[in-house]
């Protein structure tokens, strides 16, 4: 089998297909590269004491790891000088990063999430990062806010690196999924696993059941038919996962197959969910509906969505098509 690195599909890639330019491809090499150096800096953990909290918050009033922090400062010097970028904007800042004067300025819009799942990180599970890629709109000179307001059907592409027992690379240039492994010795991301595809029944199901008092009743209804197993209207047995890390619980389904929820709950009545559109819920919905899967807030489908704000949270239902189809469904009932 041809051993194919991330660089060689790249070239591939847009040799097929018209729209994959020059400055995308270096854009998806440059943030490989950022994945790269925040793998090795959470592989390091307690031995350069970059464990434990950063003893400041973020825009969502969270409080941040110390890895929080280097995550996303490696991503942004990495990504402000290749003048493949209009803009930048993470889930750790309030507004977006503009490209720094002295650097040239290109036609896209980078979106990350430095590092999901960093609640984790201290007791060594898996956690990752998250990114998207949007277009800049013709005419914008210095993009605000929003100029990423754009519904997630618009991106370009996007991906999430896991950090695990190895390091993955999963993407979607909108033409099915690809998995590439990191091969630590000669540092390329390199393709084990192409067209991914996520069985449209399944098993297995992810939810934080700790707020299952403040689900809806649609959810409700479903994740009791589910705990009732084959003595239930569903006929047979599932399986709870749980990681608390989006990007672990994705990946999962991505794999194996399961449906991943993060309803809208009652806990606070004003959010309309706790993942972040933009930056979370519009990056994996992608990856998802391009393996076969599908991805809905409840009601909608997610990619569908016009945000109206950097920092939007959404209710997340993704994974199995039939699963995904089965709730929704429950919540127009």
């Amino acid at each position: 089998m041809r051993r194919v690195t991330l660089m060689q599909y790249l070239i591939e890639q847009e040799r097929q297909y018209d729209w994959v330019n020059a400055d995308l491809r270096l854009l998806i090499e440059v943030v490989s590269r950022a994945c790269k150096a925040i793998s090795i800096a959470i592989g390091k953990g307690d031995l350069v004491g970059i464990l434990g909290g950063a003893g400041s918050e973020n825009v969502q009033g969270e409080a941040q790891k110390k890895l929080d922090v280097i995550s996303n400062e490696i991503l942004l010097e990495a990504n402000e000088w290749g003048g493949h970028l209009a803009a930048m904007a993470s889930e750790e800042m309030d507004k977006p990063h503009q490209i720094p004067h002295r650097f040239p300025r290109g036609e896209y819009l980078l979106l990350f999430d430095p590092l999901d799942g960093s609640s984790n990180i201290d007791v060594n599970i898996s956690v990752g990062t998250i990114f998207s890629v949007l277009r800049c709109r013709d005419g914008v000179c210095v993009p605000d806010e929003r100029a990423f307001l754009q519904p997630g059907a618009a991106q370009v592409c996007a991906g999430y690196a896991v950090y695990g027992p190895s390091t993955l690379l999963v993407l979607t240039l909108g033409h099915g999924v690809a998995c590439f492994t990191l091969d630590r010795e000669s540092g390329s991301f390199v393709l084990t696993k192409s067209d991914l595809r996520i069985p449209e029944d399944t098993g297995e199901f992810a939810i934080n059941a700790s707020n299952a008092r403040y689900w809806e009743a649609p959810v409700k209804r479903y994740i009791d038919e589910l705990l009732a197993g084959k003595d239930g209207p569903r006929g047979r047995d599932f399986n709870m996962r749980w990681v608390a890390s989006m990007v672990a619980d994705v990946h999962r389904i991505l794999t194996r197959g399961g449906v991943f929820m993060y309803p809208r709950d009652t806990k606070d009545p004003k959010k309309a969910g706790k993942l972040r559109l933009l930056y979370e819920a519009n990056p994996m919905a992608f990856i998802v509906e391009q393996a076969g899967g599908g991805a809905t807030n409840g009601r909608e489908r997610i990619l569908d969505i016009l945000p109206d704000a950097l920092h939007q949270r959404v209710a997340v239902i993704l994974g199995s098509k039939n699963e995904v189809e089965r709730v929704t469904a429950y919540h127009a009932a």
